[in-house]
């Protein structure tokens, strides 16, 4: 982490480590092909969604985010019009193997680092093609280094305008101006794709919420921050995973799957962290519903399992698992290749859950998790759904 704090702090400085031969790697074409399709939309992004946010404060958080859905659904769509866009191996003008070589390395040290803190997923990963499953290692690494700011060793280092010097790094990694070679690897794969950088921007946002704020009034106000630091990984992942040539789904409803998955691991990560969370002075619960349940933060503080909890997180568990739900909609509208890994992720993510129960509803003093032999278990199962195809190819095959 003391590595990653010197980035965030002075990216300038280590900049010219790789600008004379990885950097004119990174495909430009790309690049400016994003720049003409997001111009000819008219979608506000950045801090110009947020002012749009601001002026109109009656909206819930369920319609702000859903206007994201829309615009990366767009996007995708867009891209899919200009077949030139989606032939990768046109797209990307190799300029000689030196480069080619310090990119290959770029994306294994991404894998790398995938493996190591998230075995199961990286296993569902090698299913996937090798661009698609090097592309998603990219952005798995830096989900993971902007989680690492706020909850990493050097967390209490970290400032807003270090984060805003991580926002404006983004910003040129989507321009095509890496800083160190995972970023070179991210770099390549937003020109390949048409990954928006919306998504991005709205997950250093939620670093900031995590800055400042500590409560939350209403599901509303958690729904926005659960999507800001999980649910934009799905919008970032479905344009690398791929649709399925024979899903008959929208590509909005896909999306919207996508991001009920996020929500969904985050609100799961939030009931399984209560205590965690509680000894470090924070608490991700709805004030409202814990008043409404006859519960405090002095009761959370506590740590004390009783009928009043039980009850209140039997309603969280059921509202978390509403969400798996929705997700599992869009899993088999996924290219063939990517489904296993996502499977994978919801299936263990939502035993946890179950773990919680079986612990009598204790997360101040124990820890829900999935043993070893369920996670074995549970890979096949995933694999038997990730090999079935969309619904619609299921009732063509049914009426053969």
């Amino acid at each position: 982490m003391s590595g990653l704090l010197l980035w965030v702090v002075s990216p300038k400085e280590n900049a010219s480590l790789f600008s004379s031969s990885l950097f004119s790697f990174i495909p430009r074409n790309g690049i400016q092909k994003r720049l003409q399709i997001r111009s000819r939309l008219k979608f506000p992004t950045g801090f110009s969604a947020a002012a749009n946010a601001v002026a109109h404060p009656s909206r819930s958080s369920e319609e702000r985010v859903y206007e994201v859905v829309l615009k990366q659904a767009a996007l995708v769509r867009e891209q899919k019009r200009d077949d030139r866009a989606l032939d990768f191996k046109k797209n990307v003008d190799r300029d000689g193997m030196m480069n080619w070589d310090l990119l290959k390395v770029a994306y294994d040290r991404c894998g790398e680092v995938c493996a190591e803190y998230a075995k199961t997923f990286y296993l569902g990963t090698l299913l996937m093609t090798p661009e698609r499953r090097r592309a998603v290692w990219a952005i798995y690494v830096w989900c993971r280094r902007t989680d690492e700011l706020v909850d990493g060793p050097n967390a209490s280092h970290i400032s807003p305008k270090a984060l805003d010097r991580w926002e404006q790094r983004l910003i040129d990694m989507f321009e095509g101006r890496p800083y160190d070679m995972y970023d070179a690897a991210l770099s390549d794969t937003v020109a390949k794709y048409p990954v928006d950088i919306q998504p991005f921007e709205d997950m250093i946002e939620g670093m900031r919420m995590d800055l400042r704020k500590s409560r939350y009034d209403n599901f509303d106000e958690l729904y926005l921050y659960c999507y800001y630091v999980a649910g934009t990984v799905g919008l970032m992942s479905v344009p690398v995973m791929g649709i399925s040539p024979d899903s008959k789904a929208s590509t909005e409803s896909v999306y919207n799957a996508a991001l009920a998955l996020g929500i969904a691991n985050q609100l799961t990560n939030i009931l399984r962290d209560v205590g965690e969370d509680a000894r470090r002075g924070r608490i991700y619960l709805p004030q409202d519903e814990l008043k409404q349940a006859g519960l405090s933060d002095d009761d959370i503080f506590r740590g004390k399992v009783t009928e009043k909890w039980r009850n209140f997180m039997k309603g969280q568990i059921k509202r978390a698992r509403m969400f798996f739900d929705e997700a599992e909609k869009g899993i088999q509208e996924l290219n063939s290749a990517s489904r296993w890994p996502v499977w994978a992720s919801l299936m263990l993510y939502r035993q946890i859950l179950d773990a919680l129960e079986a612990n009598d509803y204790n997360n101040f003093t124990q820890r829900a998790y999935v043993g070893k032999a369920k996670k074995l278990i549970s890979l096949p199962i995933a694999y038997g759904r990730a090999i079935m195809g969309p619904p619609s190819k299921l009732i063509q095959l049914v009426r053969r």
